[in-house]
């Protein structure tokens, strides 16, 4: 971790107690009775607070980006929070993410004493925190989409303060169907491919800029293959639990899951990206690499997470169950997420106070943008003073 003078930083461990079924995570989270969670807490020396901004993505650590340590910089109380999925969503499931969430956020108040909170959605983050705010308001889910128990009605989550959706997605359900290579024809096989629908294929008669006729035949598609893998995950599923044996949950890989149109065709919901580039590189190489979204999942993280049906992590429809206040920010130049989400979740958003901003040629890291960082930090801080949730 990079020196920097003026902050501190804490390793943070937070442990409670769960019960497993089986172990679904490789280590010391569940497999002992107790989940074990790790943070990083983020302090401006000399300066304190009474707010927490808590920042938390389903499967990464955000402590080594710029977003958390610029809002500390700027006098911000800050943890990254890391889930029990930290660095390996194989088996994510988003539920279980919410319980992790929650028990940072108790021990934020009740043991570290902070008398408010902030949840910053940056990213993954964004639909994850609607997703907490939505059942921590107004608690629903008692079991998972493939019908596993879970206590989020009784955990006692404990509600934001604020939210803040920064360059961030819908869902991960929704960013997959978004991206998802719809030229796959056999899952088992991905060379078997229908080659009008390879859009990384130089024989593929369909160049940008596409055709009207061409993207809606490729979004019905990308759709199909989505479908179809959620039937089998549940058919699967179904098929274990009829043997009764002590083989409960599979793990399986999707090929092909970066083929977003709009990567490679600038008038496609147009601003300001870098066309035939992506947050991950080369779409084409990324498409079929190790780190595509998606590629390794077990059957109860596909409905978790990645299907459209199924998932309970909707943005739209958890921000349409959100009072307190939101900060909704698009960057133009973001080259992970599809220009139309923020706006999407801003518009769906029931908080009586809500803000949108849009940052002009941000991309989605603000790699080599230090005046872009610097900005989106300034005006996150004004937008939490202005509403008496920081002092300066």
């Amino acid at each position: 971790m990079q020196y920097d003078p003026d902050l501190d930083f804490e390793w943070v461990h937070i442990g409670y107690r769960e019960t497993t079924k089986f172990v679904e995570t490789y280590g010391f989270s569940g497999n002992q009775g107790v989940i074990n969670l790790e943070g990083v807490l983020i302090r401006p020396r000399g300066r304190p607070s009474k707010t927490l901004l808590v920042f938390m993505h389903p499967a990464s650590t955000l402590q080594l980006l710029p977003v958390p340590r610029e809002a500390a910089r700027l006098g911000a109380h800050v943890l990254c929070a890391g889930s029990r999925y930290a660095r390996n969503d194989t088996a994510g499931i988003l539920e279980n993410v919410l319980l992790d969430l929650g028990a940072y956020i108790r021990h934020a108040k009740e043991i570290w004493g902070y008398e408010k909170i902030v949840l910053v959605g940056w990213s993954g983050g964004g639909s994850l925190s609607l997703f907490y705010q939505s059942q921590a308001e107004r608690p629903t889910i008692t079991q998972t989409p493939a019908g596993d128990p879970v206590d989020i009605v009784g955990a006692g989550l404990i509600p934001a303060d604020a939210v803040i959706f920064q360059a961030a997605h819908i869902s991960r359900a929704q960013l997959l169907l978004d991206i998802i290579d719809p030229s796959v024809r056999d899952e088992l096989n991905p060379d078997d491919r229908d080659p009008e629908l390879d859009i990384y294929d130089p024989a593929n008669p369909n160049k940008p800029p596409y055709s009207a006729e061409f993207i809606t035949r490729y979004r019905a598609a990308q759709l199909a293959r989505m479908r179809k893998i959620t039937a089998t995950a549940k058919e699967t599923l179904a098929m274990l639990r009829a043997k009764g044996t002590g083989e409960v949950e599979r793990g399986f890989i999707t090929h092909r899951t970066l083929a977003d149109p709009r990567f490679l065709d600038g008038a496609l919901d147009p601003n300001d990206r870098k066309i035939g580039w992506c947050y991950l590189g080369n779409p084409e190489t990324v498409n079929s690499g190790p780190v595509g979204l998606g590629r390794f999942s077990t059957l109860r993280a596909w409905l978790s997470q990645w299907s459209v049906e199924d998932s309970n992590a909707d943005g739209i429809k958890c921000a349409a169950r959100i009072s307190v206040p939101l900060l909704a920010i698009e960057n133009t130049a973001d080259d992970a997420v599809p220009q139309p989400h923020a706006r999407r979740i801003f518009d769906a958003a029931a908080s009586a106070d809500k803000t949108f901003k849009i940052m002009k040629g941000a991309t989605h890291y603000y790699a080599g943008q230090p005046e872009h960082l610097r900005e989106v930090s300034a005006l996150t801080q004004a937008w939490l003073v202005e509403r008496g949730l920081i002092e300066v």
